[in-house]
């Protein structure tokens, strides 16, 4: 529903009551009181819920802090009056003070809710979040189902935002892989097995998704799913554990040896003189020297070095004799 009906069924009723309470002259302040706050709740709407519960938790933790300093200057021989001013002041200040404190730091607050996590101190809770990137990758279907995966996993709202921005992109690539990621999630959804929860909080304040992505990871203390490079580097730096598919990928290749042989198809030529290339079944590059010649057949080759780099990995060979 259109928040315009409710604003100005606010507004008839506040001018009614104020026409009750002083007929033509109450009305126009009630019309205007409405109006007022009207504007203001227009003004606040990029005021996350993590933000206003940060106030209002730093202004209760003022307010008794307040009460108990007030309370120790009771006991002096004040006037009543100076006491009642010591205490407005110290209402004022401490009021201020915890929601300032509060607001720089909402994002460490892990009691306010809905972020109250009741659990014993040495056991910690296993949240993994996930990317866009993995969902759109889909290798994450098998790896929930192989249960290697354990715990809540947490699809925040901007990335399912994201992926639905992605799917109706004008461009069909874009397209094709913002649909295929939306298929994905259904199917992690139902068939996974995991607890799957989809994280309201947005931080408007910040228009990055790897950059929301941290954020949230830091206050729910959570791993951060990913197949992004540059988001695991980031969220590395910042203390963030990353679970990073392609090195999952990479570690479980085979491992191979100079002197081992192989057998591999040649599919296209490689950029060296004479070189042809194959790949395993896991995709890793196979450069075959002096093989141009063999393209399109099957050779067995002998393995003379192995190459990691951050692409992959990539093993070279030569034509067995």
């Amino acid at each position: 529903m259109s928040l315009l009906f409710p604003r100005i069924l606010f507004l008839i009723a506040s001018t009614l009551v104020g026409y009750q309470a002083a007929d033509l002259t109450g009305a126009l302040i009630g019309g205007i009181l409405g109006l007022i706050i009207i504007i203001l709740e227009v003004g606040l709407r990029k005021v996350s819920v993590n933000g206003l519960s940060s106030v209002v938790f730093g202004l209760i933790l003022g307010l008794i802090m307040a009460k108990l300093v007030g309370d120790a200057f009771s006991i002096t021989p004040l006037p009543p009056d100076a006491l009642y001013s010591i205490r407005v002041i110290l209402t004022l200040i401490f009021c201020y003070l915890g929601m300032v404190i509060a607001l720089r730091g909402k994002d460490s607050f892990s009691i306010i809710i809905p972020y109250v996590r009741l659990r014993r101190q040495d056991q910690a809770a296993d949240i993994v979040v996930l990317d866009t990137s993995v969902i759109i990758d889909g290798r994450i279907v098998d790896i929930c189902k192989t249960k290697f995966i354990s715990g809540k996993v947490i699809i925040p709202k901007f990335v399912l935002r994201e992926l639905q921005q992605i799917a109706d992109s004008t461009d069909p690539i874009k397209r094709q892989r913002g649909r295929r990621g939306l298929e994905i999630l259904n199917t992690i959804q139902k068939d996974s097995g995991l607890d799957i929860v989809i994280h309201e909080e947005d931080f408007p304040e910040t228009n990055e998704v790897d950059a929301k992505l941290v954020k949230l990871a830091k206050l729910l203390e959570a791993k951060i799913l990913t197949v992004d490079f540059n988001l695991n580097r980031v969220a590395t730096i910042q203390g963030i554990k990353v679970l990073n598919i392609n090195e999952l990928a990479n570690a479980l290749k085979p491992v191979v040896f100079p002197g081992e042989e192989m057998q591999i198809k040649l599919v296209k030529e490689g950029k060296e003189h004479n070189q042809a290339i194959g790949y395993l079944d896991d995709g890793t590059m196979v450069v075959v020297e002096d093989a141009r010649r063999l393209i399109g057949q099957e050779v067995r080759a002998v393995v003379t070095s192995v190459l990691q780099t951050q692409a992959g990995r990539m093993i070279f060979t030569k034509l067995e004799r």
